[in-house]
């Protein structure tokens, strides 16, 4: 089953495809189909996610699915959530994943509480309009380190220190990150969703 993936971000659709490859589901990205960003009005990941969803399946008449991911540190109240991806702009700074991570240390210089948390929640809708989205959330606490550690992942992945590991995420090989990040855990939960409503 072809699905659109309501992102235009690579990263994401290599970590999504590989794990949704079970499902024979072959997820293509809208902008491979020209569709255009939704707006993402919203303050929470869920309500944002629909959104993305809804619009790519309306601008495509397939199935989709979207992610609204952000890392919420807990000094600042929960943010920057939502707006992670523009997080740097925030600074003075350009749109981007380095940028974002440069201004996070920046604001988190003399901040002892490093709790954080990286939220991805997923959405798949069968038409623009299915009344049942299936909605799965993952979550991984940790905290953020006071410099970047590894190469891997992209986002704040160098910056994300998972306790369990003893590593940030961006140290960590690229099939233990998948398995174990937000997005891994929300996939996990997506895939047997799907296999469970749709199949």
């Amino acid at each position: 089953m072809k699905v659109v993936l309501a992102s235009h971000n690579p990263g994401k659709l290599a970590e999504l495809q590989a794990m949704f490859q079970p499902l024979g589901l072959a997820l293509v990205r809208q902008s491979e189909l020209g569709i255009g960003e939704a707006e993402e009005p919203f303050r929470t990941f869920v309500e944002n996610a629909l959104a993305k969803a809804r619009h790519a399946a309306r601008e495509s008449g397939l199935p989709a699915i979207a992610d609204d991911a952000g890392l919420c540190v807990h000094a600042f109240g929960g943010l920057p959530g939502v707006d992670t991806a523009y997080y740097a702009t925030l600074y003075g700074l350009p749109k981007g994943d380095d940028h974002n991570v440069t201004a996070l240390l920046a604001q988190m210089a003399g901040v002892d509480d490093r709790r954080a948390a990286m939220v991805s929640t997923l959405v798949a809708v069968r038409s623009a309009d299915d009344p049942e989205p299936l909605i799965a959330v993952g979550r991984v606490a940790g905290e953020i380190t006071r410099e970047r550690r590894g190469l891997n992942g992209f986002g704040f992945d160098p910056v994300m220190y998972i306790p369990a590991f003893g590593k940030t995420f961006a140290e960590l090989p690229v099939e233990v990150k998948n398995a174990h990040s937000h997005r891994g855990l929300a996939a996990r939960q997506m895939v047997e969703l799907i296999r469970e409503r749709w199949a």
